[in-house]
């Protein structure tokens, strides 16, 4: 156990006694122990394999490369609808963990030994997704936007295709488009934060609004 590690789960005031428990069973499988992104994480050498978290409904063992296990038992979900890689585990008790401990610890093996073997998840390329045909027109009336997009990481432009192409009316696609704009000149993704001010940069989490109240 990493001591850096502790204060997470003594400030836990959910599911304190079922993430301790999951903590247990991947460090019993040769886990080393960090603490990234807020929640315990578990890599082997300097890979990211598990992360362990609770939210609202449920507690979770989160797989980065969950898509790679075999999953014979049909435990895994996907956290999104568009999630590629990861998979998670939930839990709404403890006796759900105590009784499943010896087929989690064999997902924990497998996804080690998924490590150890450098597997890799094949992901989308930013070419396999649809572009809306009011992005394509946008594109053609301000060319700077286009070359804005394509600088972008493959993962920025991904997520900003599936929002761009969900609204099933095309005046709600064109308004997307449109509120996104500056943030694609800028070179940011749709979650990115604006003003520097995340504690969870470049990601958003909302801590400039708590400044700006204060």
């Amino acid at each position: 156990m990493n001591p850096s590690v502790d204060p997470f789960f003594m400030n836990l005031k959910v599911w304190r006694e079922e993430l301790l428990v999951l903590r247990s069973l991947v460090l019993e499988c040769g886990l080393t122990e960090e603490l990234k992104w807020s929640a315990p994480c578990y890599v082997q050498g300097k890979s990211n394999v598990i992360i362990i978290q609770g939210f609202k409904e449920y507690c979770a063992l989160m797989f980065f490369k969950g898509a790679l296990l075999k999953d014979e038992k049909g435990l895994l979900r996907a956290p999104g609808q568009n999630t590629q890689s990861g998979r998670l585990i939930p839990f709404t008790s403890l006796e759900q963990i105590i009784e499943q401990a010896d087929v989690l610890k064999a997902y924990i093996h497998e996804a080690i030994d998924n490590e150890k073997a450098g597997l890799k998840v094949v992901h989308k390329q930013v070419s396999d997704y649809p572009v809306p045909e009011e992005l394509t027109d946008m594109f053609l009336k301000k060319p700077a936007l286009k070359k804005a997009f394509e600088g972008l990481t493959p993962g920025r432009q991904r997520a900003y295709l599936l929002h761009f192409s969900e609204p099933k009316q095309s005046a709600t696609r064109v308004t997307r488009i449109e509120r996104m704009e500056d943030k694609i000149m800028n070179g940011k993704g749709m979650t990115d934060c604006w003003c520097g001010l995340s504690k969870r940069m470049p990601t958003c989490d909302g801590s400039h609004r708590q400044l700006q109240t204060a």
